[in-house]
């Protein structure tokens, strides 16, 4: 082989490595980017008001115990509002009482705990009342309200088991 072809040859690879490694860059710089947009905070209520400046805007996920005397749906609007306590991630207690739901009746009836405001867009659920549990999937507004996208609730009659984790 001539030096000319040897030297068409390495430039050809040369190419060839440069290519592969910017696409795999541009992949990685892909995944990284859909994962920040879509990767939720699982955190408590007491939690989301101590980190509240730096969380505004953030998918995040939450889980409280529902105050039944705050919940109001507006028929005109379809916006439902109500508010959450924090439900402490006590096992001890959990297990101490037996069952969840007086560790939710607990939450809601302490005056010193920690409360969201919530408000949802779309039909009131059967199973929103007082001392259910909710986990709450949105972000958290300017002005400290939660705004949910996604409402699961768990009513502590028809489900009985331990203290759900919460994140440290």
């Amino acid at each position: 082989m001539t030096d000319e072809k040897k030297k068409g040859m390495s430039s050809n690879q040369l190419k060839f490595i440069i290519s592969g490694g910017l696409f795999l860059i541009a992949v990685v710089i892909l995944i990284i980017s859909a994962t920040r947009g879509t990767a939720e905070f699982f955190m408590t209520v007491e939690e989301l008001q101590q980190s509240e400046n730096e969380l505004q805007g953030q998918n995040l996920r939450v889980s409280g115990a529902v105050l039944g005397e705050s919940i109001y749906f507006d028929t005109q609007t379809g916006l439902l509002h109500f508010t959450i306590a924090h439900i402490p991630a006590d096992e001890d207690l959990a297990k101490e009482e037996g069952e969840l739901s007086k560790v939710l009746h607990q939450a809601v009836n302490d005056p010193d705990n920690s409360r969201l405001d919530v408000i949802y867009e779309g039909a009131k659920p059967d199973m929103l009342r007082h001392e259910s549990q909710a986990i709450l999937t949105g972000q958290l507004n300017s002005e400290g309200v939660f705004v949910a996208e996604e409402l699961l609730l768990k009513c502590p009659s028809k489900y009985e088991e331990a203290l759900p984790e919460q994140a440290e």
